[in-house]
Parts: C-alpha cells; structure tokens; sequence
C-alpha cells in the first residue's frame, strides 16, 4: 500500500498528543468524530505480530499514532478493500448516468434537427 507520509501542515506533536486514542469500533473509525473514513498515513511492523500505524481522520483532522495486533491491521484492511469496492461502484454508476444523459441529449438533438451535416 503506497500511501503519502505526514505532510507539513500536520506536525509531529499534533500526532504525539493523540498516541493512544482507540475508536471501540476499530481502525476505520475516528475516536473523535465517530468517521468511518480513517485514512493510513505511515506503518511500520514492530514485531511480534504487532504494528505501529499513524492514522488520520479527513473530516476532523484527527490524527493518531498507536500500535494495532495484526488481526486488527488484517480487519481495517478488509475495510479499506470493502470502501474501496463502494467507491468504484459509485464511479460505475456515476459514469453510467451521465452516458445516458449525454446520450438522451444527442438523440434529442438529432431529432429535433439541431445537429446539421456542417456541423462535422
């Protein structure tokens, strides 16, 4: 998982400050505004089936800094996949409708003889 680092708008003692702050709902929550759209920012495997990871919550700018079990890591990887499957099928969907508008207006635009030979 390629994921951008801190950047410098979020400083190290931001992060520091929120070391041990767990949502009860897992990793994909946010403990500070209940979220569930909890980013990645930096990982590294401690050992001993043990992670640190450095997350980040997009709507409140909550960061936290904590060390996770490898089942806890495995789960909020299923998340990740799980929102990552929702946002390619809402691009799907998106996609599909405006085709068929962009369609509807072209058959319309044919019909109603508004589209002419020196148009091409």
């Amino acid at each position: 998982m390629d994921v951008p680092r801190r950047t410098e708008t979020q400083p190290e003692a931001s992060v520091a400050q929120n070391t041990g702050v767990k949502s009860a709902e897992g990793m994909h929550a946010c403990p500070s505004c209940s979220s569930v759209l909890v980013q990645p920012a930096n990982w590294h495997e401690q050992g001993d089936g043990q992670w640190s990871v450095e997350l980040r919550c997009p709507e409140c700018e909550w960061w936290g800094l904590d060390s996770y079990s490898q089942s806890e890591v495995d789960h909020y990887d299923e998340e990740l996949d799980r929102g990552g499957q929702e946002l390619i099928e809402d691009l799907r969907a998106l996609t599909r409708a405006n085709m068929e508008e962009e369609a509807d207006r072209l058959a319309g635009a044919l019909a109603s003889d508004c589209i002419l030979p020196e148009d091409f």
